[in-house]
């Protein structure tokens, strides 16, 4: 996710960590369709260039109606989404679904 314009990265790091994910967690279609969750925060890399982004979310469904059944359910709508825009820009936000290609491990 792309910082929030005027939002610095740690502040993003707490409001999604302390404030957002426990709303998203606190919705039961979360339980019941979300399979696997995971965010990931840069770290400091000598020799990288600064990150663009504040974080990586991965949500992961069993079934596409699943990821559909969470995304457009009341709960999400008038819970979760509005809240999408304390933290982050929703003008340079981007979203794709995906299906997983292992190549190792």
């Amino acid at each position: 996710m792309e910082p929030s314009r005027g939002h610095d990265s740690r502040r993003v790091t707490h409001y999604q960590r302390n404030i957002h994910r426990p709303l998203l967690m606190s919705i039961p279609e979360a339980e019941q369709y979300i399979r696997r969750f995971v965010v990931s925060y840069p770290v400091p890399a000598p020799n990288y260039p600064e990150p663009d982004y504040d974080s990586v979310v991965e949500a992961w469904f069993d079934t596409m109606d699943d990821l559909n059944a969470l995304y457009f359910c009341e709960n999400f709508l008038k819970i979760v989404d509005p809240d999408h825009e304390n933290f982050i820009d929703l003008n340079t936000f981007g979203r794709i679904i995906s299906e997983e290609e292992v190549v190792v491990g």
